[in-house]
């Protein structure tokens, strides 16, 4: 993020004046297109607002930007008298298309993070630096040779990850299955945009979890999906509540999260798995299950997977690993029967020709190293230290004006705020005393939820970005 240089011989209005007048001359802000606000471009600048006013005095006295009362500050159309004839209507463009951008509340929780690095992450959900095996996979990329051939592999995944992917899920997911049933994606995300564009048609009806992560994804409702939720509770979805959502909406697919849901931190219970699995195989139902979280369990006994348990193939399985070891490997899977699974790579060709064949190899290693046992124990025992010092903060500074119920595993801490404090004010006001969370309508539940996801901040920082939140919230009380 480019900031003012003060010790630089040119002032600091002039310095941005020339920093706005190159992004518009490279057509970043086109021709009549809005110029960012002063207060705005100051914090982002770190300077006064009175060096922005100079700044766009200057610009303007060259004739290109102009400002009108109430309209805002605009790069002029014409400069010098040289009106473009042809300038694109840049910004009718951005609006277009069918692909729907990111809820505002995520928008601004990434600009917040963008303008602030300093800010206390508790909204992102990856892991911290200090839980990813870093020098594990620094030594192995340092013993083993990679290939010499740089060029496309396989789109549906390079063959050695494949074969490493069956004997993991067998021995720490209990799913049986081939390399040819599996995927290789770029991570969960990019599984449910093929599922979600690929295997169903707009106007289609799918059931999400009621609150859930799926929520925030646009791109269900970019694929012109319709969406029936199933509410959670501490065990769960209840499993006949998607009998009741097929009789009345005819749902096509189901999407859970059934181990440490995000974002309730939810375990569905034994008794409604099989309950679930005999519902959706009496009715014909695909399920769509997203499980990045199952070894955090704490107590090193990860719940059994709806898919291990699935005799009549009716779940697709995804998983990820972003949770349990390093995002930006940006690897993930998909397990599924072979059909979908063409499918699904032929559509994998057309966007990207498949991953780096670099990452791919180092997953695999990673999955058939030494190091991969011992660096799950230590991830679950480093969540779980992060998790008791989130309760132990919120305990502290928080006590009566939040209810919540304790995960056994995962990242994320769902917690109802009473009294209920309209999303929008809550979150500006955290991030003024310096913290990021993510509020729970994001998710699809009313006001009054907020999402606390304790991987990524590092343990010094969870009480005092509790302090700060607790600080946000009562002022608002009050």
């Amino acid at each position: 993020m480019w900031k003012p240089d003060r010790n630089s011989k040119k002032t600091l209005y002039e310095q941005i004046a020339d920093y706005l007048e190159q992004r518009i001359s490279y057509g970043e802000f086109p021709p009549g297109s809005l110029l960012p606000p002063e207060r705005k471009l100051a914090e982002q600048f770190d300077v006064n607002r009175s060096t922005v006013i100079a700044a766009f005095a200057e610009l303007r006295s060259m004739g290109i930007i102009e400002s009108r009362i109430g309209s805002g500050t605009r790069v002029s159309t014409s400069k010098w008298g040289a009106t473009p004839k042809h300038t694109p209507n840049w910004s009718r463009f951005a609006e277009g298309g069918s692909f729907l951008p990111n809820l505002p509340f995520l928008r601004r929780i990434r600009e917040a993070l963008t303008h602030n690095p300093t800010l206390i992450d508790f909204a992102s959900g990856e892991l911290s630096a200090d839980l990813a095996p870093t020098n594990e996979i620094a030594v192995l990329m340092g013993k083993n040779a990679y290939t010499s051939y740089l060029g496309y592999v396989n789109p549906q995944g390079a063959t050695p990850l494949r074969e490493a992917l069956v004997d993991y899920l067998n021995n720490y997911r209990g799913i049986r299955t081939t390399e040819s049933s599996i995927l290789i994606t770029s991570g969960s995300q990019q599984s449910l945009f093929l599922i979600t564009q690929c295997l169903l048609s707009p106007g289609d009806a799918v059931a999400i979890e009621d609150p859930s992560y799926c929520y925030s994804l646009p791109m269900f409702q970019s694929a012109g999906l319709r969406l029936f939720r199933l509410p959670v509770d501490k065990h769960g979805v209840q499993p006949e509540d998607i009998r009741t959502l097929y009789k009345k909406h005819r749902i096509k697919m189901v999407f859970l999260n059934p181990n440490y849901q995000n974002p309730t931190g939810a375990l569905l219970s034994e008794e409604r798995r099989k309950r679930l699995l005999d519902i959706i195989s009496e009715l014909g139902l695909p399920v769509v299950e997203d499980d990045p979280y199952s070894l955090t369990s704490y107590d090193g006994i990860p719940p059994l997977s709806l898919k291990s348990m699935d005799t009549t193939g009716s779940v697709l399985y995804i998983g990820s690993f972003s949770k349990i070891a390093a995002s930006g490997l940006r690897i993930g899977w998909m397990v599924a029967p072979r059909s979908i699974v063409e499918r699904l790579a032929d559509a994998r060709q057309q966007m990207d020709f498949g991953l780096s064949i670099i990452p791919q190899q180092v997953a695999g290693q990673f999955l058939q190293s030494d190091y991969f046992g011992p660096h799950l124990e230590r991830l679950r025992i480093q969540l779980q230290f992060k998790r008791d010092l989130l309760i132990e903060s919120l305990e502290k500074e928080l006590s009566g004006l939040i209810e919540y119920v304790v995960p056994a595993g995962g990242i994320h801490f769902w917690c109802k705020l009473i009294p209920s404090i309209p999303d929008g004010i809550l979150l500006e006001e955290s991030i003024k005393k310096g913290i990021v969370m993510v509020p729970g309508s994001v998710y699809g539940s009313d006001s009054g939820y907020v999402r606390f996801t304790f991987a990524r901040a590092k343990s010094e920082e969870i009480a005092l970005g509790i302090s700060r939140f607790a600080e946000a919230l009562r002022g608002l009380i009050e």
